[in-house]
């Protein structure tokens, strides 16, 4: 593992906590769905590294 790779699913996991934040707190969709979009695709492409 290098740190890129690092990086990626450490920004994954704090979106993820975003979209659970905000979910939480009643925020709009829209944002929801663009953290949870950004989340996924930080995720995926760090697990791909691996």
């Amino acid at each position: 593992m290098n740190n890129v790779t690092i990086v990626l699913i450490f920004v994954g996991l704090f979106l993820a906590g975003g979209v659970i934040s905000f979910w939480k707190q009643k925020q709009s969709k829209g944002v929801i769905l663009v953290l949870a979009l950004g989340s996924a695709m930080c995720l995926a492409a760090g697990l791909m590294r691996l």
